[in-house]
């Protein structure tokens, strides 16, 4: 495994990192708890030292999955959770980011995480006007800093846009942000050259795109209540599904999956401090953490890539209306 350096922190974080949305169980369906600590013990032994999670993930079970299976390392781990988002179902996403709601939220995430302190605390999807209101909510993260709960604060920006906005008016080191080989808004938007001017660190979320970039989905799979992508039309998902087929000639000769063709875009941009791919079991840890230390995607690829995208149009912005 190699290790980058998180913007101006001092934290240097896996190439390849965790994301736990999925050990929820109510995002990607029902899960296995004995699997998923069972992954998250391999991903630690395979390198994997940044862990993603979030009090909204299962209503903090991920956190307390995470605690159960990695809490006699946790001076070799990096905890990075999330506040602000409260449990919902569908688009509508309710938040509170009131001072006491704070309090509480990161007081609970210490408790089910078993810890004293959190690596990385993010806003969770904050909209713009809650990010106006930023001056009050920093004011007290600081003070939950200064005690030594948190390391470092950041952002997990709802859009590419919102990352670029909190980055200009902000004092945050850290954003997280989708990017992905179908979704390039980041560079679109010059938001990953702006950031590694200012030193901040890019987080880079949903790399397969909710599991269709992996080539396994059809786009007609019936998805269970506890699976966000059930509340996608099915012609955002048949166009999602698509998608691999179009790069999958970048494979042609080539010793890796399209799942690692997924991670290795990401992680061929030096911006990006780290990718954290959703990991449910074993066989995808091993497959996704073999990917640090592949070679990385040559400027030829890359544009190759690009111009798949520019050339094809994978979103539908009234699919969330």
């Amino acid at each position: 495994m190699l290790y980058r350096k998180l913007g101006k922190t001092d934290l240097a974080v896996s190439e390849i990192g965790y994301g736990t949305w999925g050990l929820g169980g109510d995002s990607y369906g029902s899960v296995d708890d004995n699997m998923s600590i069972k992954a998250l013990r391999l991903a630690f032994d395979q390198g994997c030292n940044f862990f993603d999670t979030s009090d909204l993930y299962g209503d903090g079970h991920s956190e307390d999955i995470l605690s159960k299976s990695l809490n006699s390392m946790r001076k070799d781990i990096l905890i990075t959770t999330k506040f602000g988002m409260l449990p919902h179902t569908g688009f509508q996403m309710k938040q509170d980011f009131s001072n006491s709601h704070i309090q509480e939220a990161l007081e609970k995430s210490l408790s089910r995480l078993r810890t004293d302190y959190v690596d990385l605390y993010l806003f969770h999807s904050p909209s713009r006007n809650q990010l106006k209101d930023s001056d009050r909510i920093f004011s007290f993260l600081r003070k939950m800093e200064s005690e030594g709960k948190i390391r470092s604060l950041g952002l997990s920006a709802r859009s590419p846009e919102d990352a670029l906005f909190a980055i200009n008016t902000l004092d945050i080191n850290v954003i997280e942000i989708n990017f992905n080989m179908i979704d390039q808004r980041a560079i679109e938007l010059d938001l990953l050259k702006i950031a590694k001017e200012r030193g901040v660190g890019i987080i880079a979320r949903t790399p397969l795109s909710f599991g269709y970039l992996s080539g396994n989905l059809t786009g007609e799979e019936i998805f269970p209540k506890n699976d966000h992508r059930s509340y996608w039309p099915i012609a955002q998902r048949q166009t999602w599904a698509k998608a691999p087929g179009l790069f999958k000639k970048l494979n042609t000769g080539k010793p890796r999956s399209l799942v690692q063709l997924a991670l290795l875009f990401c992680i061929s941009y030096d911006e990006i401090s780290t990718v954290i791919p959703g990991m449910l079991n074993d066989q995808e840890v091993m497959e996704n953490m073999k990917v640090s230390l592949m070679d990385k995607l040559s400027s030829d690829e890359l544009e190759m890539i690009r111009s798949i995208y520019e050339n094809n149009n994978f979103y539908d912005p009234q699919s969330k209306k």
